[in-house]
């Protein structure tokens, strides 16, 4: 179990230092963007991702988790699994090509038409990796995952800026979103050594695909009560409002997204392992939670202080709009952290059939949400959705933690330490503000804002709420794993 402990700590680790990575990868490249391309240009773009996003839920089939899930598997079964991921990407990319009318007339825009039929072979590309990617999960080798995705951000990031240096426009933002899901798919087939054999099926991988659909049919089921309003604001307002809308919403979620999906990997690959032993499964879960809390409870406050500051930096004055809906969409950062590690409890434990009830009762809820902020343009639909989601916040975790090792006494107590020192934090920053607020230079307040806020808020957690022996137990443990 100890061996355990330390692959997950350092496959941590790594799956941080990437994600770190990533999140300043394409923060950087959508700052160089924001500059060379305009709003409606990424508004554009959006307008297709929203199907494609669509679509790319259904690119695993939910496969790589029933790959790791499952206690012992087969290389037959593994095999049989990537016949059916190949099959499925064909089958999407037909779909995403058969979709391009119905987009053009929702959007009165003929040039989706085009962006659909280039991003259309990436569905069967990204299907013949999926299963050497869950092979490499299976055997928690994070450092080469997270090595794979750091070289395929650089890739895309090198390539959208060279094209838009170039006059690309638009198809410089279609190439980021082409080029992760080639490397990823040569360096997982390069890097797992794992070769498919021929189709062979048999009942051990029905049980695989049943819990595949469920967990693909969870995923599109939040996709789109995550996403609709997208659609909905490029309808109604058009692309350029989309663009600042989307870019609010990228700033918003890009940091705290990938730390979710980075611990979220880890926890998940060794829950499942330990779900027969609720102790140490207990402990695991609430050591990953109390990480994701402690880094998404500040994000959204600093967000919500310093959201003009935040926009002009990152996407410049032009882009200044946006910074009303950062702010209103700040307290889903947090929302999202609490709410988002609770998916893997359920479906490390085989409760998948629940994650997919609390997202059909959610998708409604914030649909419907976002058809009452519509009205009030794009900061009235971001008012409505962290409404919404701050309002279910409660009921949803309650639901979740029913009947597992896991309690709401237990999230609770993981998550006031880091709301007080998050407090301490934004109240310093709020005096700050007053004394210095005056500053003319956006990047000047920032650094020094964001500075002040780290180190208060690392002080406080560390040292006044005694968390240090905490991080320090996890550095022990990565040093000795090294």
């Amino acid at each position: 179990m100890e061996g355990l402990k330390e692959r997950s700590i350092r496959g941590g680790a790594a799956r941080m230092a990437a994600q770190v990575s990533a999140v300043l990868l394409r923060l950087g490249t959508l700052v160089i963007l924001a500059r060379l391309l305009e709003p409606a240009e990424f508004g554009l773009v959006a307008m297709v991702t929203v199907v494609t996003g669509v679509i790319e839920l259904f690119a695993t089939g939910g496969l790589t988790q029933a790959t790791v899930q499952r206690a012992e598997i087969t290389e037959s079964e593994v095999s049989a699994l990537f016949w059916v991921n190949v099959a499925i990407g064909v089958v999407l990319a037909i779909v995403c090509m058969a979709t391009a009318p119905i987009l053009q007339q929702i959007y009165h825009e003929p040039r989706t038409t085009l962006i659909l039929a280039v991003l259309a072979p990436a569905f069967i590309v990204n299907a013949t990796g999926v299963q050497h990617m869950a092979v490499l999960q299976r055997q928690m080798r994070y450092v080469m995952i997270s090595a794979i995705e750091i070289v395929a951000q650089v890739l895309a990031a090198v390539v959208a800026v060279v094209m838009a240096l170039l006059g690309w426009g638009y198809w410089a933002l279609v190439a980021n979103a082409l080029v992760p899901p080639l490397t990823i798919t040569i360096a997982a087939w390069l890097a797992s050594g794992w070769r498919p054999r021929r189709p062979h099926f048999d009942r051990g991988i029905v049980p695989m695909l049943h819990f595949g659909g469920t967990i693909t049919l969870n995923n599109l089921v939040c996709y789109i009560g995550y996403n609709l309003e997208k659609m909905l604001i490029g309808r109604s307002f058009g692309s350029e409002a989309l663009g600042l809308y989307g870019r609010a919403h990228q700033l918003a979620n890009v940091p705290t997204s990938a730390l979710i999906n980075g611990v979220g990997g880890i926890s998940f690959a060794a829950l499942a392992r330990l779900q027969h032993d609720h102790a140490r499964f207990k402990n695991y879960f609430l050591k990953g939670y109390v990480l994701v809390i402690s880094t998404t409870l500040p994000a959204a406050l600093f967000c919500f202080l310093l959201a003009e500051d935040i926009v002009l930096v990152m996407l410049g004055s032009r882009w200044i709009e946006a910074a009303d809906v950062l702010r209103l969409l700040s307290p889903t950062i947090l929302i999202f952290g609490m709410i988002n590690p609770l998916s893997w409890l359920m479906q490390s434990i085989g409760l998948h059939k629940r994650s997919l009830q609390v997202a059909l009762v959610l998708a409604p809820i914030t649909v419907a949400s976002y058809l009452i902020g519509l009205p009030y343009g794009p900061s009235g639909v971001a008012l409505a959705f962290s409404t919404a989601l701050a309002l279910w916040l409660f009921p949803s975790t309650l639901w979740c933690v029913s009947g597992t090792p896991v309690s709401i006494s237990d999230l609770l107590e993981t998550t006031i330490r880091p709301l007080l020192a998050s407090l301490a934090a934004a109240m310093t920053v709020l005096v700050m503000q007053r004394l210095v607020g005056h500053l003319d230079l956006p990047l000047l307040r920032l650094t020094i804002f964001g500075g002040s806020f780290a180190m208060v808020y690392a002080a406080f957690l560390l040292f006044v709420l005694g968390q240090k022996d905490f991080y320090l137990d996890i550095l022990r443990v990565l040093r000795g794993a090294s």
